[in-house]
C-alpha cells in the first residue's frame, strides 16, 4: 500500500513539474517571438527551477529533464542570433550569471557557453574549463549528474580535437581530454556519493537508482573514445592511468565494476593489448566484492576476437606476452579475493583457456598450464559438490576437445586427467561420454599404447566402479549405453604395427578386467574381436620363430584370449563365453594351430556341461558347436572323432525330443563336408539320419500318449529334406528307396486320425515334393537319379 501511495505521489510531483515547465515555456516562447531577451531569460530561469526538485526518482527526473532540454535547444537557437536580441555573446555569458538560483544559472551558462565556443570569440579550452569548474556548485548527486550530462552533451561537438573547427590557437587535443576527464571524475564522485545517502533501509532502492544513472557517467568514457586525437601513446600515458585512478580510488563496488566494463567496451582492442599490464594491474586493487571474473572474461573475449580478426595481429600478442600477463593477473585476483567462490576461479580459468585456444592454439604447453592452475586451485578440495562449479569444470575440459578435433592432442595434456579427478562420479561419467563422443564423431585414431593408457584413465568412470558408486542409483538403460560406448571405442583402437597393436590390446585388457561382472559381458567381446582381427593379420606366423623376435604372434594372442574369456565364466555369462571360445577356435583353425583350436573346443564343451543348464540355451549352444566344428579342417582323425562324438552325444541328451532330433540330424554334417578335401563318411551320415528318425518316431508316440494326438509331421519332413540333400550330393548310402519309404511314411502319418492338422507342415511337405518333381524335369544325370522316386 505504501509503495503504491509513493508511486502515486511521484506521478503527481512529475505532473506538477511538467506543468510548471510548460507554463514558463509558453511565456518564454512569447518572449523569444518578440525578441525580448530579459523576459526570455526570466522565464527560462523559472522553467529550469523545476529541475531543483529532490522528490523524483532518476527515472522520473529524466522525463522532466528531457522536457527542459527540448526548451533549452530553442533558447540556444535564439542566443545564436545576436541581431535578434542585440547582445554580444560575451555580454550574454556575463548576463546569465546573474540568475538567482545556481541550477538554472548553470544550465543557462552551459547553453550560452556552447554559443560562446561556437563564436570562437574565446578559446574553447577556457570556456570549457570555466564551465566544468563552475558546475561544482551543484553537489546534489542527481541534479549534479544531469547538469554535467547536459554539459557533456552540448560540448561533445565543440572539443578541440584533430580536424575539428576548434583546434589551434593554443587549443589542443590535450585540452579536450582534460575537460572530459575532469567532468568524468566529478560525475563519478557524485554517483558514488549516492551510495552513502539516506538510511540503510532504503539502500536497495538507492542501488536501483544508481544503476539507472550509470550511463550518464559512462557517456564520458564514450566521448573520450571518440576523440580522434587520442592515439596509443596519449591513451597509455594519460587517459588510462587517470581513468583507472578514479576507478580504484572510488572504492565503490558498483562503480568499479561498471567503469571497468565500460572501459573495456569503448576503447579499441589494440589499445587494451598494448596496455594490458596497466589494465590488469588495477584488477587486484578493486573491492573484493567486485565481479572481476566477468570483467576479465569480457576482456579476454574481446582480445580473442581481435586475434581472430586478422593473422597479422598475432605477433603482437606474443610480443606483449599476453598469456603470461593474463595468467598472472588471474592468479593475483584469486589470491587477493580470498573468499572468491570456487566457481568464480574456475570461470576465470575457462575464459583464460578459451583465450589461449583461440590465440595460441599451437601452444599446448599454455593449455596444459591453465589446466594445471585449475588443478592447483582444486587441490585439497573434496569432490566438487557445487553444480555451477562442476558445470564450469566440464566447460574447461570440453574446450580442448572442441578445438582439437583429434582427441590425441588432448591426451598429451598431463593435467587433463587430474582436473577430471575432481569431478563427482556422475559428472565424471558424463565427461567420459563426451570424450568418447568426440572420438567417434571425429574418427580419431588413438594408435599407441601410451595414448590408450591415458584415454582409459580418463574414461575410468565408465570401465570400473569408482569410490562411492552405488549400483542402485544406476539406470539400466544408461548403464547399457555407457558400456556400448566403451565397446565402440575398443573397436576403433588400431595400429598398423602388430607389436604395438598387441600392446594396445594388453593395455585395454588391463583396464577392463577390473570392470566387474556387470561390465565384462559388454567389454570383453569387442576386445576379443579386436584381438582376432590382429590374429587374421598374422595368420601365417606360428610363433615358433627362433628367439621370438616379434612377440605379436597368433599363439601368444590366443593364450591371452583364453585367459580373458575365462573371466566371463565367473561373471557368470557362460553362453557368451562359449560363443567367444568358438570364434577363437575358428580363428585358430584358420591359423592351422590344431592344439589351440582343440583347447578352445574343450573349453566350450566344459562350459556346456557345467554352466549351461537352461534347455533353450543348450539347444542354441549345441547348434553353435556343431556349426563351428563343421567348418574346421585342422583336426587329425583322433581329435576330430573325439569332438564329433561329444557333439553327437550331447545332441542326443537334450531335454526335448524335437530338439534332440534336430541336433542329431545337424550332426550328420560333421561327417560330410562338401568341399574338395572335406570328410565324406556316408555311413555315419546315414546313422545320424536314422537315429534322428527314431527320435522323431518316439516324439510322435510320446505326444500321442500325453495329448491323445501325435502332433504335426514337421520333423519327418525336415529329415526328408536332409535325405534329399545328401542324395543330391552323391552320398552312396542314401538311396532312392530310403527316400521313397520316408515319403510314404509321411503320407501315412498325415492321413492318420491321430495327427493334428497343421498348415505349415502340409505346405512344407508339398514344397518338398514339388522340388523332387522339379529335379526330375531338369533331366540329365540328376534327373535320372530322381526319376526313381515316386511322388
Amino acid at each position: 500500500m505504501m509503495i503504491s501511495d509513493a508511486m502515486e505521489d511521484e506521478e503527481k510531483w512529475l505532473a506538477e513539474g511538467i506543468a510548471g515547465i510548460q507554463h514558463n515555456a509558453f511565456y518564454m516562447h512569447r518572449a523569444l517571438d518578440s525578441n525580448n531577451l530579459r523576459e526570455a531569460l526570466k522565464y527560462s530561469a523559472q522553467l529550469l527551477s523545476e529541475l531543483r526538485t529532490s522528490r523524483l526518482s532518476p527515472h522520473k527526473y529524466y522525463e522532466l529533464y528531457m522536457r527542459a532540454f527540448d526548451e533549452l535547444r530553442k533558447l540556444e537557437m535564439f542566443f545564436k542570433e545576436e541581431e535578434r536580441h542585440g547582445c554580444s555573446v560575451v555580454d550574454l555569458y556575463e548576463l546569465v550569471q546573474h540568475a538567482g538560483n545556481i541550477l538554472p544559472r548553470m544550465y543557462l551558462l552551459c547553453t550560452v557557453g556552447s554559443v560562446y565556443i561556437k563564436s570562437k570569440e574565446a578559446p574553447a579550452k577556457d570556456v570549457l574549463k570555466d564551465l566544468v569548474e563552475m558546475c561544482r556548485g551543484v553537489q546534489n548527486p542527481i541534479r549534479g549528474l544531469f547538469l554535467r550530462s547536459y554539459l557533456a552533451q552540448i560540448s561533445r561537438d565543440k572539443l578541440p580535437d584533430i580536424g575539428s573547427d576548434y583546434e589551434g590557437d593554443g587549443d589542443t587535443v590535450m585540452d579536450a581530454v582534460e575537460f572530459v576527464l575532469q567532468n568524468f571524475s566529478e560525475m563519478n564522485k557524485l554517483w558514488v556519493r549516492m551510495e552513502h545517502q539516506g538510511p540503510a533501509r532504503v539502500r536497495d532502492k538507492m542501488e536501483k537508482e544508481r544503476n539507472e544513472l550509470r550511463d550518464l557517467v559512462g557517456k564520458n568514457l564514450h566521448v573520450l573514445s571518440q576523440i580522434e586525437g587520442i592515439d596509443l601513446d596519449l591513451y597509455k600515458e594519460t587517459v588510462l592511468p587517470r581513468v583507472l585512478e578514479q576507478v580504484v580510488n572510488c572504492k565503490d563496488e558498483l562503480a568499479q565494476y561498471y567503469l571497468m566494463d565500460c572501459l573495456i567496451q569503448v576503447f579499441p582492442d589494440e589499445y587494451h593489448l598494448q596496455t594490458l599490464e596497466t589494465l590488469l594491474g588495477a584488477c587486484p586493487q578493486l573491492q573484493p566484492t567486485v565481479d572481476i571474473k566477468t570483467v576479465l572474461s569480457q576482456l579476454m573475449e574481446r582480445l580473442s576476437s581481435y586475434a581472430a580478426s586478422s593473422p597479422e595481429v598475432l605477433p603482437e600478442f606474443l610480443q606483449v606476452e599476453a598469456f603470461a600477463k593474463l595468467s598472472s593477473a588471474i592468479g593475483k585476483v584469486i589470491e587477493t579475493q580470498g573468499d572468491m567462490p570456487i566457481v568464480g576461479a574456475i570461470t576465470l580459468y575457462v575464459s583464460l583457456l578459451t583465450f589461449t585456444l583461440r590465440v595460441h592454439p599451437d601452444r599446448l604447453d599454455y593449455v596444459d598450464q591453465v589446466l594445471g592452475l585449475c588443478v592447483k586451485k582444486l587441490a585439497n578440495k573434496p569432490k566438487l559438490g557445487d553444480s555451477r562449479a562442476t558445470k564450469q569444470v566440464v566447460a574447461l575440459l570440453s574446450a580442448p576437445l572442441e578445438k582439437y578435433s583429434d582427441i590425441v592432442t588432448s591426451l598429451t595434456l598431463s593435467n587433463y586427467p587430474r582436473v577430471m579427478d575432481h569431478l563427482d562420479n556422475g559428472t565424471n561419467k558424463i565427461m567420459a561420454m563426451v570424450i568418447i563422443q568426440s572420438i567417434m564423431t571425429n574418427h580419431a585414431n588413438v594408435s599407441s599404447a601410451d595414448k590408450v593408457e591415458v584415454l582409459f584413465e580418463l574414461i575410468k568412470g565408465l570401465i570400473k566402479d569408482l569410490e562411492g558408486d552405488s549400483e542402485d542409483e544406476l539406470d539400466e538403460e544408461d548403464f547399457n549405453e555407457e558400456q556400448n560406448s566403451v565397446s565402440r571405442v575398443i573397436h576403433v583402437l588400431y595400429n598398423d604395427d602388430p607389436e604395438e597393436m598387441l600392446k594396445i590390446i594388453c593395455t585395454v585388457r588391463k583396464h577392463i578386467m577390473n570392470g566387474g561382472p556387470r561390465r565384462l559381458p559388454f567389454t570383453i567381446p569387442p576386445l576379443v574381436f579386436s584381438a582376432l582381427k590382429l590374429v587374421r593379420r598374422l595368420q601365417n606366423q606360428d610363433g615358433d620363430v627362433a628367439g621370438e623376435e616379434n612377440p605379436a604372434t597368433p599363439r601368444k594372442i590366443f593364450q591371452l584370449l583364453n585367459q580373458t574369456i575365462e573371466a566371463l565364466s565367473y561373471v557368470p555369462s557362460p553362453e557368451l563365453a562359449l560363443r567367444l571360445y568358438l570364434q577363437c577356435a575358428e580363428a585358430a583353425n584358420d591359423c592351422d594351430l590344431e592344439p589351440v583350436a582343440y583347447e578352445f573346443f574343450t573349453q566350450a564343451f566344459v562350459l556346456y556341461e557345467e554352466e549351461i543348464a537352461d534347455s533353450k540355451a543348450q539347444v542354441t549352444a549345441i547348434h553353435l558347436i556343431i556349426g563351428t566344428l563343421q567348418r574346421t579342417n585342422v583336426f587329425g582323425v583322433e581329435n576330430r572323432d573325439t569332438l564329433t562324438h561329444k557333439a553327437t552325444g550331447y545332441s542326443a541328451k537334450l531335454l526335448k525330443k524335437p530338439d534332440q532330433c534336430r541336433a542329431v540330424y545337424a550332426c550328420s554334417h560333421l561327417f560330410w563336408v562338401d568341399d574338395q578335401d572335406g570328410i565324406k563318411d556316408g555311413e555315419r551320415v546315414l546313422l545320424c539320419l536314422k537315429r534322428s528318425l527314431r527320435i522323431a518316431n518316439a516324439a510322435q508316440q510320446m505326444a500321442s500318449v500325453a495329448r491323445g494326438s501325435s502332433g504335426p509331421v514337421t520333423l519327418f519332413v525336415e529329415i526328408l529334406n536332409k535325405y534329399l540333400y545328401y542324395f543330391e550330393k552323391g552320398n552312396p548310402q542314401i538311396t532312392s528307396a530310403a527316400i521313397q519309404g520316408l515319403i510314404e511314411l509321411i503320407k501315412t502319418e498325415m492321413q492318420s486320425d491321430t495327427v493334428t492338422p497343421d498348415q505349415t507342415s502340409d505346405a512344407f511337405f508339398a514344397c518338398t515334393l514339388r522340388y523332387i518333381q522339379f529335379q526330375k524335369q531338369k533331366g540329365g544325370a540328376m534327373g535320372e537319379k530322381f526319376d526313381t522316386i515316386k511322388v
